[in-house]
């Protein structure tokens, strides 16, 4: 999943609830539950770099505005 890092926090997102749907609507062979959750786990992290990296720069430029 490496290549996956440049994925957008919209498509991460959207990617995520799709493993989600699939849990849950009993769509995944046990076979598959671990990969499918450790795509889930990869896919959490970019979400929350990129949501982590988004409030920094809000910050950093709330600050600025407060000057």
């Amino acid at each position: 999943m490496e290549k996956d890092k440049k994925l957008t926090y919209r498509e991460a997102l959207e990617r995520l609830e799709r493993i989600q749907s699939l849990i849950e609507g009993n769509e995944i062979d046990v076979d598959d539950l671990s990969e499918k959750l450790k795509e889930a786990s990869e896919l959490l992290e970019i979400c929350r770099a990129k949501l982590f990296s988004a409030n920094e720069e809000t910050q950093k430029i709330m600050k600025k505005i407060k000057r």
